[in-house]
């Protein structure tokens, strides 16, 4: 490794922070804010983008900032696991800036300045947390990465989108202490938190319990924006936000800067040789296998498909955790394979979601039969991402799945349960997503059966406001005297949008109009370009790493990541 002095790192976190104040600046000039936004993320995507030859050569770009005393550092460090991290968010960053735009004015959105000055604020903590060289500096953008995003999922300004709020702002903020506890541990136990490849030798003659007591807490604090059971509640109460936020920060940003930190605890802190010796790589892969088997299952149970996706990503993040667990060479690739892989797809996933309540305003499952004959391209595209998040080859998701399999198999015991694991939750991912891209295609609304394992209240659809959330029950609106449907009815959750107004403009609120879904042309006729853009440049990212891994710089940079670990072969 080569250590390289350069500004790079802090210029690729500035950029996105110096344009919040320009974006705000800008709130009677839409179209000059949003073309900020996206120079903005171009810029940010180009340094970042800029690093990556070097980097996989071998170089690490470094800038101190200042130190605060008994050796504590700030620095920003872009070696290859940060690289990682942080050219998938700023190239996904730019993806969502154009869906963003299509969106927000698709539903003729309020706030939308403070909501493009907030993105830009996140991305700026995001790329802080990639190039942390640190635990002190990474713990500071983990926090200002809960406080950035805080406006984005209290956008609706809804008492639900409230509550989510303070759910969010609770538990990662109370992840964030633990980390803070953490990290002064191992400061105290080997006077440094700065990361190095392999760990940080001190830890291996540490007291074992202390060392065993800071690693919970890392974990612990870290795994709370993974989204591991049991701390994982607010993020499917988060998708009350606009849905580019939840394909965005809750696909990419937010939650894997929590799996990001559990990496650089578990390959740049611990080590895995310390790992092995403390024992505690194998509880954290047994809450992983947990997770990823559970979530899948409440997964099946729900009707409102942003909240489905959602226990799918608290089922698809426990995949990475597993991998980085094991610390056996194809496993931890295939570990951080799948956070570009889970990206690319869920992304795609919640796009499609998004475009389908901004069309026809339908947010449930139950009522999307023959919906591809409105949304032939985004529902086709829906299909891909779901394949490859239920590990069919030629997706993504195959690859970083097929390493995961492989690297627990080659454990030298137990590893067959852990592989098991993985295929039953494969199998549980067609059970939830297979229904969805079925129906669309192959039934119509007047001829379409039941779903068993989402036609009860739990999960369904009278249980959930339609763009995420907890919605009251018809009872308890009589009760409070909400305005009422022309036949007396109050009007049922997908009747309104996620900022509780009615569609008084529409002739249906939510699923098919009564003449049916209305045929759409396969050259874009079911949407505007700036949301269809995204979503197949999403499923076609998606596509490339299935079909040509080697060919895409993540499978390379993966591979440097775990390549110069010591103790570990590929």
């Amino acid at each position: 490794m080569t250590e390289v002095a350069s500004l790079r790192p802090l210029f690729a976190v500035l950029v996105s922070a110096v344009a919040i104040p320009v974006i705000l600046g800008l709130k009677s000039r839409p179209d000059v804010r949003e073309g900020v936004t996206l120079t903005v993320a171009l810029a940010k995507f180009a340094i970042v983008a800029s690093m990556v030859p070097a980097v996989l050569g071998g170089d690490e770009f470094r800038v101190a900032l200042g130190e605060f005393g008994n050796g504590l550092t700030f620095a920003l460090e872009a070696d290859a696991l940060g690289i990682l991290f942080a050219l998938l968010a700023s190239l996904l960053w730019i993806v969502t800036s154009f869906y963003s735009i299509g969106y927000m004015r698709g539903l003729d959105e309020h706030a939308q300045t403070r909501y493009f000055a907030s993105f830009a604020a996140s991305l700026a903590s995001a790329v802080g947390v990639a190039f942390a060289a640190n635990l002190l500096t990474l713990f500071l953008f983990y926090e200002l990465l809960t406080v950035s995003t805080y406006p984005l999922v209290t956008h609706d300004e809804t008492d639900e989108a409230r509550a989510a709020g303070r759910k969010y702002l609770a538990y990662t903020f109370g992840g964030g202490v633990a980390v803070l506890g953490g990290s002064a541990l191992v400061f105290f136990l080997t006077g440094t938190t700065a990361f190095a490849p392999g760990g940080i030798e001190a830890l291996a003659t540490a007291d074992p319990v202390l060392a065993r007591a800071a690693f919970a807490l890392l974990a612990a604090g870290f795994g709370v924006k993974a989204a591991l059971m049991p701390v994982h509640s607010w993020l499917p109460d988060a998708m009350v936000a606009p849905t580019p936020v939840s394909g965005l920060l809750h696909a990419v940003a937010v939650v894997k800067s929590g799996i990001f930190g559990l990496a650089r605890v578990v390959l740049d802190v611990y080590g895995p040789d310390v790992m092995r010796d403390l024992g505690v790589n194998l509880p954290l892969a047994a809450v992983a296998a947990f997770t990823l088997l559970t979530a899948s299952v409440i997964a099946l149970r729900q009707d409102n498909l942003k909240r489905r996706l959602a226990y799918s990503t608290i089922s698809q993040l426990s995949y990475i955790v597993l991998g980085l667990a094991l610390l056996e060479g194809d496993a931890l690739v295939g570990g951080l394979l799948h956070i570009p892989a889970h990206a690319f797809m869920k992304l795609t996933l919640f796009f499609c979601a998004g475009a389908i309540h901004v069309e026809t305003h339908t947010d449930d499952i139950s009522d999307m039969a023959g919906i591809g004959k409105r949304m032939p391209l985004t529902m086709t595209a829906f299909g891909v991402a779901a394949a490859g998040m239920a590990g069919i080859p030629l997706v993504a998701g195959f690859v970083s799945k097929w390493y995961l399999v492989i690297g627990a198999l080659n454990l030298e015991s137990g590893g067959w349960v852990f592989a098991g694991a993985l295929l039953v939750s494969g199998v549980l991912n067609i059970a939830y997503f297979w229904p969805i891209v079925y129906q669309a295609f192959f039934e119509s609304p007047e001829a379409h059966d039941e779903k068993p394992l989402v036609e009860e209240p739990i999960g369904g659809r009278y249980a959930l406001q339609p763009d995420g959330g907890d919605a009251e029950t018809v009872d308890s609106r009589h009760a409070r005297g909400d305005e009422e449907d022309e036949d007396g009815e109050a009007p049922r959750p997908e009747h309104v949008d996620h900022l509780g107004k009615r569609h008084e403009a529409e002739d249906h609120y939510g699923g098919p109009p009564a003449t049916g879904w209305e045929q759409r042309n396969w050259v874009g006729g079911e949407s505007t370009w700036f949301m269809l853009g995204p979503i197949l440049t999403a499923a076609t990212l998606s596509l490339l790493l299935g079909i040509v891994p080697n060919g895409v710089v993540f499978l390379r940079i993966v591979t440097e990541v775990v390549g110069n670990l010591p103790g570990v072969t590929l």
